[in-house]
This record gives C-alpha cells, sequence and structure tokens, in this order.
C-alpha cells in the first residue's frame, strides 16, 4: 500500500517534466489539438531544430551565451557554498553576542520570496553602480538564508570534542572549519550547492543586464520562446533545455538532498 501511494506521487511530481517533454515534441496541430492529448500521434524534432536555426541567427554568438551562463553558474554555486558554510559555522559551535538573534533574523528571512525584495535589490545595486554588470548576477543570491540555515543545523550535529581536539593539536578555527567541519558535512553543502546552481542556472537576469554581450543563456532562450503562437513548439523545446542540467544534477544527488533535509528538521 505504502509503495503505491509512493509511486502515485513520484508519477504525480514527474507528470510536468513529462508533459513538457511531449509539448516538445509535437507537430503544431497537436499541440493546439482540444482536449489535449497526453501523447504523440506524429512525434517530431523541428521544434528542437528551430531553437537551433534561431540561435544561429543571433547577433551576439551563440556561444558567448553559454559562457556568460556557466561563468555565472560556477563562480555564484562556489563562492556561495563557501559563504554560507563560514557563516555558519560560527552560528553553530560558538557562543557570541546577537549570535541566537542572526539566527532568528536567517529563519524568519525564509519567508520572504524574491518578489519582495526585488525593488530593494535594484536600488541597492544602482546605488553601487553595479546594474549591467556580472556582479548584478553574482552578488544577490550570495545572500541567499536557506543555504546559511541548511548548514548551521547540520554542523550543529557535529560533536564538540573533535572540534576541542583539533583546537588542541594546534589547529586554528579556519583550519577546523576546513580540515574538520567541511568533509563531515559533504551532504549538507552538496545541497547547498545544487540549490545555488538552480538559483543561478535559472536566474535570467532581465532587471539587471542590458548589454546583449552580457546576458545569460536564460534570457535569450526565454525570449525566443515567447515570440507568440508560432514558436509554442519551440518554447516548449527551449523549456525542456533549461530544465536538462538541474534534474540531472538533482537526479545524480538526491541521496544527499534528504540526508541534509533530514538532519536540518526541514519536513
Amino acid at each position: 500500500m505504502v509503495l503505491l501511494i509512493l509511486l502515485f506521487f513520484g508519477a504525480f511530481m514527474f507528470f510536468p517534466f513529462y508533459y513538457a517533454i511531449l509539448q516538445s515534441i509535437k507537430p503544431m496541430n497537436e499541440i493546439f489539438q482540444y482536449p489535449p492529448k497526453f501523447y504523440v500521434v506524429h512525434p517530431t524534432a523541428e521544434n528542437y531544430l528551430s531553437v537551433s536555426l534561431l540561435v544561429d541567427n543571433l547577433w551576439v554568438p551563440f556561444g558567448r551565451y553559454v559562457v556568460n551562463t556557466l561563468f555565472i553558474s560556477v563562480a555564484g554555486t562556489v563562492l556561495h557554498v563557501l559563504i554560507v558554510s563560514m557563516a555558519a559555522f560560527p552560528l553553530a559551535k560558538y557562543k557570541f553576542p546577537g549570535g541566537r538573534a542572526f539566527f532568528e533574523i536567517v529563519v524568519l528571512s525564509l519567508m520572504f520570496t524574491s518578489t519582495v525584495t526585488a525593488i530593494p535589490q535594484y536600488i541597492v545595486m544602482a546605488k553601487l553602480q553595479m546594474i549591467d554588470s556580472y556582479l548584478a548576477l553574482l552578488l544577490p543570491p550570495l545572500a541567499g538564508s536557506l543555504g546559511l540555515f541548511l548548514m548551521k543545523q547540520f554542523m550543529s550535529t557535529i560533536p564538540e570534542a573533535m572540534l576541542e581536539a583539533a583546537e588542541i593539536d594546534g589547529a586554528g578555527r579556519f583550519k577546523v572549519w576546513w580540515r574538520i567541519v567541511m568533509p563531515n558535512v559533504k551532504a549538507a553543502w552538496l545541497t547547498v550547492l545544487i540549490f545555488a546552481f538552480q538559483t543561478y542556472w535559472n536566474g535570467t537576469g532581465a532587471n539587471y543586464i542590458y548589454t546583449e554581450s552580457l546576458k545569460p543563456l536564460t534570457t535569450i532562450l526565454s525570449q525566443i520562446s515567447t515570440a507568440g503562437i508560432a514558436r509554442a513548439g519551440t518554447g516548449a523545446a527551449v523549456t525542456v533545455l533549461l530544465m536538462l542540467p538541474p534534474v540531472l544534477i538533482f537526479l545524480f544527488s538526491q541521496s544527499r538532498i534528504v540526508e541534509t533535509m533530514a538532519y536540518s528538521g526541514i519536513k
């Protein structure tokens, strides 16, 4: 019975991905067929070929958008993991004035979505003269509170005796964090890495980037997919292409995510 329930919910969660793939291989007459069919009568690769033809005719070489996205995603993900882990370490293992209040603010900030902070974030970026630069895409997600919360909760499970033994042997706090704590919270920082990569990969930067050569891949593909009804199939193909990297990373690391959520108390 439990297995059947799990299979049902698994199929329910897989359905959006299945439907996106289905739409991407449908010809135009089947995409707008009513009532919609959850299978393809005449599958075609024309939608994916259309994406290829469109990106070949872009003013800026397509490779430039790919490089922009890879640089932002990789650099932002690595920086985010390092910053939140360094911030979580003293919160989890040291007592200092205001530490508890600071963590309460972190927990409270989990309730705010990016929509709420969009305008203040833009004002800050404009005051710092970071609009229309890579920094406008790299810096805002670095302050994400979810990664800090997960790392702090996971680090709290490390025995104090282990850290004390390292300090007695002469290890400084930075060495304790890097050589003792980080290897023992591998599941946590792998989870944070996945979430951070998804955030950077899916970020369009539409409000911050105006120079064409600095735009990420997501922005260009989104523009291609929103060019009217005639490109509905192309838009479905673009959706599948954008979903693939985060989904593949998640599939290879899902066991680590489950372990981190169990330790951090997120249900």
